[in-house]
């Protein structure tokens, strides 16, 4: 199971459908939290994702509106009872961050926060997968996500594995797993009867920038991106000028990049009421674009090869 679930997805200024931004990953029972804009706890609690098994905060940069929802949620969970530590990741200054915020707030809570800082490339590494910090362009120092999951093992060919006088049982298994077996003398590996390596899934997070060369190389054949799309494509210049991306910039990234669907987020008040030209200039240069919505979930599937 991998499941994106889009608990924030305002621009600077939220409105009555759209919370600041977060996005919550639910990847096989972790959960990751990708920036906790104000109110992501209730967020949380509308969404019923739970909140104690959530490991990390992923922050992408310090605007106020990517942040101030993280002492709220610290203290939410505080209160119901939490005891294992939890990471806050972010650019530089991500540590000085979170020490005003133990400074001004006066916590209840009883659990460890650590704060590790990245710079692009930098990884965290997970059991099964790794998030690796991308390159971004905006306004202040700033990072985008890639989650990354390992190669799976390749498809188990039964017939070949019969040919070879492997009996079905106990050593089917031990070759999937990479084992080498004995069968009358003869060695038979692993390689002999299983398909290539096929292709773990991959969600990538930009937060607030511009299109960057980055950002497209980690989204290359991705799942999902999940990029910012603030602004209709007539306001291009006011992009430029903001440091944010417009949606047909975003759809042409995600269109060199080859990935399966464009998820457009971190949406202007201007388009509360009317997002359609967001999605229509998106889709002139990628059909596989849609519109984040608060609430909105997206189960990503395994591929085949």
């Amino acid at each position: 199971m991998l499941t994106v679930i889009f608990l924030g997805t305002a621009g600077s200024l939220p409105s009555p459908e759209r919370n600041p931004s977060a996005v919550l990953i639910n990847r096989e029972g972790d959960l990751l939290l990708f920036d906790c804009g104000e109110g992501t706890q209730r967020q949380m609690m509308r969404a019923k994702t739970g909140m104690m098994r959530l490991s990390h905060i992923f922050i992408t940069h310090h605007h106020a509106d990517h942040i101030l929802g993280i002492p709220g949620l610290l203290e939410t969970m505080a209160f119901q009872g939490r005891r294992n530590a939890i990471s806050i990741v972010g650019p530089p200054g991500t540590t000085r961050m979170v020490d005003i915020f133990d400074r001004l707030v006066h916590y209840s809570r009883k659990f460890q926060v650590r704060v590790l800082e990245l710079a692009p490339n930098d990884a965290v590494k997970m059991e099964g997968y790794r998030v690796e910090a991308v390159k971004t362009a905006h306004s202040v120092p700033s990072l985008g996500y890639c989650l990354k999951e390992d190669q799976r093992p390749g498809r188990f060919n039964r017939p070949k594995a019969l040919e070879l006088g492997v009996p079905p049982g106990p050593l089917f298994g031990r070759l999937q797993r990479g084992d080498t077996v004995k069968i009358d003398g003869r060695t038979i590996y692993p390689e002999q009867v299983m398909g290539p390596l096929r292709p773990g899934r991959k969600v990538v997070y930009t937060g607030d920038t511009r299109p960057t060369r980055q950002v497209e190389e980690a989204s290359k054949n991705g799942d999902i991106l999940i990029h910012d799309g603030s602004l209709a494509d007539d306001m291009n210049e006011w992009a430029a000028e903001t440091m944010h991306s417009t949606a047909g910039e975003a759809a042409e990234l995600a269109k060199r990049a080859k990935v399966r669907t464009l998820v457009l987020t971190h949406i202007s008040s201007r388009y509360s009421d009317d997002p359609r030209p967001l999605l229509t200039d998106a889709r002139r240069f990628f059909p596989e674009t849609v519109i984040a919505e608060d609430m909105m979930k997206i189960d990503v599937r395994l591929r085949d090869e």
